[in-house]
């Protein structure tokens, strides 16, 4: 029975093999061989990039008709149709495109085809789809380890996000390859450019250090965005969306398309409304983009102009657990403890559990104003060698409006008030913080390739120059203090300048070496005082060196393996630096070492990955309880602290209109010997519990995503998507009473174009 049993089984893998075929062929430009060619076969998971020879094959094909796209950075694409099994090695020769494409600015921190590193492509067609008007957070979500938040709870606003339980501070976005992370606080808050999505072309989202890049904040992901790329020919566009809670998007767009073979000129208009989930919590947005471009032959000059506006009402503080829970005596505590005044603690009482808001002044707003200014040039030398050279300016002013009630007069530098013969040091008030800062810069690759060898010298230089100030714009009793009097004034001044080199080599048809080595130079000095009246004036000065080296390994055409090691630094922000307490050791700066080791495998219905990490780190910077002398909590580095996991990707073609794509995430991010801190009110000091080994606040350790998509006829489909985020901790302690549960959500989605 078992030899029948086997001889069954050979007979059908026999049969097996016979249906599978081969399609070789090599990729040329101009005649001459091009190494590193896309190669896809459309409506199928498989892709291969072409070897040093020009070289590509594709295995285990079954016989039919399939559509083969070739793409290679400055050709023109190239499609074309062939049948399987063919009796000859097919020859693609791509002409050199009439105008250089704009990825070829931002090449140099892009992340290829064979670059030994974990990262997400996604296409200007995706980003369409997913587009609702919604932050871009909510249009990445569904990529692997991927957590995201909103304030308001409806993805319009104030979003939050986090990669493999990085928060976003710690994550460095570049646009064009132009820093976009706040320089002193490491933030993005794609709010200040509303519907930016509506203007990109590709977002590559790098999980782990990332290959070297510009700006802060790089350490442990990266977000590249490429803006959009010309048109040939012109075009007018309107899109609108509507959601729920009062929920709208309008976005007006036109192009000339290209304008004698050299001119370009594209414009976008757009509006976000929303009046979110949270009580009050409305969001006003927005926004245009300008991008004009000069192309002739072998150069590129391109100005993009874009700016946002937004108004959005406070939701930050959150819901406390006591209202999710209605636990009415744990919220009339806040009123006993002080915590809240008897009107806030009724309006808590009186509010719904989910929805609640701590603010009501009507004018409790967030109002900003971002401008950017780009100017963009690149120029191929030769077919082996181009230069792109980006300058840019970034303009911020803004302020958030705060209702205060019975505050010290003294503590906003306003002498008490005399009033019929009695002193009045206490008083309400309206206050407003204002961020006023200049951000500018340039950036550069000089990238040379030639058959094996793929090299790049690049970097770059920026300045900050940001005002931090305070006005009091009202108070009950003001006595001799003006309108819009200040209190406090601080200035922050940083310079940061990089510079890499980096190299893919090509040693054998199989095997890629790749190595990276970044040096960072970064200048911070605070001047002036804070909001409570010390002087946070100081100076730093780092220099990093950030090496990266890799090997990537392809067995087979759908085949392909990968194992990196990088090393990141990043320096402490602006509120580590001003929240540190005089009186003990200053934080110093984190070091992040990351072990990446993938595998992924494609069919013409099948792909799937894996990817396993260990990201190790020294001196992590994080809350512990501690406080500083004025009683605001502090960033401790802690010696030893690490991130491990294992990420899962997978896309099956069911039939020709139904595909189900899927990841998951499952992950370790622990603490060793992690000390709490907490505040003894008997004595004034603070005592300490030692928590041993504990996971580090809102890292869960599970994540995953599924997309089942049905596409019954053409421009038509059916989404079905679901995710799941397991239970976060709100602090570093492991207290399961301070966790967020997991959750499970299911959308569904109908989309016709």
């Amino acid at each position: 029975m078992r030899r029948l049993s086997f001889s069954l089984l050979l007979q059908l893998l026999v049969v097996a093999a016979l249906g599978q075929h081969q399609l070789k062929g090599v990729i040329t430009g101009s005649g001459e061989p091009l190494a590193g060619a896309s190669v896809v076969i459309l409506n199928t998971h498989y892709g291969v990039s072409s070897g040093s020879d020009g070289s590509f094959e594709f295995k285990n094909l079954k016989k039919g008709e399939y559509e083969i796209r070739v793409s290679f950075m400055g050709f023109e694409t190239k499609t074309l149709k062939t049948e399987v099994p063919v009796n000859q090695r097919l020859v693609l020769d791509l002409q050199p495109s009439t105008i250089m494409t704009d990825e070829i600015i931002i090449s140099a921190t892009l992340a290829g085809n064979k670059t030994p590193l974990t990262f997400t492509n996604l296409s200007k067609e995706e980003i369409s789809a997913r587009n609702m008007g919604q932050d871009i957070p909510y249009l990445l979500q569904l990529s692997p380890s991927f957590v995201v938040t909103s304030d308001a709870g409806a993805g319009v606003g104030y979003t939050n996000f986090r990669i493999r339980g990085t928060d976003l501070n710690r994550i460095n976005v570049t646009i064009n390859g132009i820093p976009m992370n706040d320089a002193e606080s490491h933030s993005t808050l794609f709010v200040d450019q509303p519907d930016l999505a509506s203007s990109l072309e590709k977002v590559q989202i790098q999980r782990g250090v990332g290959t070297s890049t510009n700006g802060a904040a790089a350490f442990g992901a990266s977000i590249n965005l490429q803006t959009s790329a010309p048109k040939k020919e012109p075009y007018a566009q309107y899109n609108t969306s509507a959601g729920s809670f009062n929920t709208f998007k309008n976005t007006v767009s036109a192009g000339t398309g290209l304008l004698n073979e050299k001119f370009t000129l594209d414009a976008r208009l757009s509006k976000i409304s929303s009046d979110g989930f949270v009580d009050r919590a409305f969001s006003d947005l927005k926004s245009f983009f300008i991008s004009g471009g000069y192309y002739l032959g072998n150069t590129v000059l391109k100005a993009n102009v874009f700016s946002g506006i937004e108004t959005s009402y406070q939701a930050w503080n959150g819901v406390p657990s006591v209202r999710l829970n209605n636990d009415v005596e744990g919220m009339k505590r806040y009123e006993e403890h002080g915590h809240y005044t008897p009107e806030e603690a009724q309006e808590m009482l009186s509010s719904d559990s989910r929805t609640y808001n701590l603010y009501n002044y009507k004018n409790q707003v967030d109002h900003y104003q971002q401008d950017q200014y780009q100017l963009l040039f690149s120029h191929k030398f030769s077919p082996e060698l181009n230069l792109n050279v980006s300058g840019f300016y970034v303009r911020g002013i803004g302020h958030y409006e705060s209702f205060k009630r019975n505050r010290k007069l003294k503590n906003y530098q306003i002498p008490p008030v005399i009033i019929d013969g009695k002193e009045i040091k206490s008083t309400d008030l309206i206050q407003r913080k204002w961020l006023d800062n200049h951000f500018y810069g340039n950036v550069f690759s000089l990238n040379w390739n030639k058959r094996k060898s793929a090299f790049t010298l690049g970097g770059g230089w920026n300045k900050y120059d940001g005002d931090h100030y305070g006005n009091v714009i009202w108070t009950e009793f003001s006595g001799n203090a003006e309108y819009n009097h200040q209190w406090y004034f601080n200035n922050g001044l940083k310079t940061d300048f990089n510079f890499f080199a980096k190299e893919h080599y090509q040693i054998t048809e199989k095997i890629n070496l790749f190595a990276d080595l970044q040096y960072r130079r970064i200048s911070y000095v605070l001047s002036g005082i804070d909001d409570d009246l010390h002087d946070v004036s100081q100076k730093h000065e780092y220099h990093f060196f950030n090496p990266k080296f890799g090997i990537y390994y392809s067995p087979s055409g759908n085949q392909n393996l990968y194992l990196s090691y990088a090393i990141a630094n990043r320096e402490p922000n602006r509120s580590t630096y001003i929240d540190a307490d005089p009186q003990r050791k200053l934080p110093t700066h984190e070091t992040l070492r990351d072990w990446e080791l993938g595998y992924d495998f494609r069919s013409s219905s099948f792909s799937g990955s894996v990817n396993f990490y260990s990201m190790n780190y020294k001196d992590q910077l994080i809350l512990t309880g501690e406080i500083n002398n004025t009683g605001r909590p502090i960033m401790v580095n802690v010696d030893n602290s690490f991130r491990r996991g294992v990420e899962f990707q997978t896309a099956l073609r069911i039939f020709r209109t139904l595909n189900w794509m899927a990841n998951v995430s499952f992950s370790q991010n622990k603490i060793k010997n992690f000390t709490e801190y907490i505040d003894n009110w008997d004595t004034g000091a603070q005592n300490t519990i030692e928590r041993g080994t504990t996971d580090i606040a809102f890292s869960p350790v599970s994540v995953s995503n599924s997309q089942i998509i049905y596409e019954p006829v053409k421009n038509l489909n059916f989404a079905f998507i679901s995710s799941h985020v397991g239970r976060q901790y709100i602090d570093n302690t492991s207290d399961k009473e301070r966790s967020l549960n997991a959750w499970f959500v299911n959308n569904l989605k109908v989309d016709y174009s």
